[in-house]
């Protein structure tokens, strides 16, 4: 396999890079490089920004601001980018382990919410009324319980929000994403879409704010 040329760095970002707080964001950290044996240590370990605590939890590097450090320790390296423009970095300290009271709490809430909302629903639609009168049609005989409808219906809701949902626990039944994963995923695209925007017109409202002053100086 040929060796990377000395004199080009190719250059991709990373979408979203998580690191601790006080911690230097380094080019390794946020994108991905090939270049040649010469520059490829220094430039992962090649400090980008230093964040300050007025830099809120969420970043936004350009491309511009990247090619600016690179320029400063190589100046003729030839950069190659590719892919998105910017990177995010989210500033945030380690998670801690969840406390087994409030998940507890949580899964009672969600347990008891979502059982309330199937009873309605199947008193809005008058389900008794439905299995009775399927029974009725089946066995000619009237029940007011017809359990031999209402435990597979029962069993039947729970089966098919497992396969719907893809998840048993922690156990998939498959690669495929379920719907809740489709969800997430667009919601932080969305997330990061809006994130990026409001980053770009606050870098655009800083160097109006310089210009300004400088005219006036």
């Amino acid at each position: 396999m040929d060796q990377p040329d000395n004199s080009v760095l190719y250059i991709r970002f990373r979408k979203r890079t998580a690191l601790n707080p006080d911690e230097p964001i380094r080019l390794s950290q946020i994108a991905q490089l090939l270049t040649g044996p010469e520059w490829d240590h220094k430039l992962k370990s090649l400090i980008i920004r230093q964040p300050g605590p007025l830099d809120g939890n969420m970043l936004l590097i350009d491309i511009l601001e990247v090619i600016r450090a690179i320029k400063a320790v190589a100046p003729h390296l030839v950069i190659e980018h590719y892919g998105e423009p910017h990177a995010l970095v989210e500033i945030a300290a380690k998670p801690k382990p969840p406390r087994l009271v409030l998940v507890v709490l949580v899964w009672l809430v969600l347990f008891i919410g979502s059982g309330l909302a199937i009873m309605n629903f199947h008193a809005d639609v008058s389900m008794l009324k439905v299995h009775q009168r399927i029974y009725e049609l089946l066995t000619g005989r009237q029940s007011e319980h017809p359990y031999f409808l209402q435990i597979p219906y029962s069993l039947g809701i729970g089966i098919g929000m497992v396969l719907f949902f893809n998840h048993l626990f922690k156990k998939k039944f498959n690669e495929e994403p379920s719907p809740l994963e489709v969800e997430m995923f667009l919601y932080q695209e969305n997330m990061n879409h809006y994130i990026i925007t409001e980053e770009y017109m606050k870098l655009q409202g800083k160097k109006d704010a310089e210009a300004h002053v400088d005219n006036r100086s």
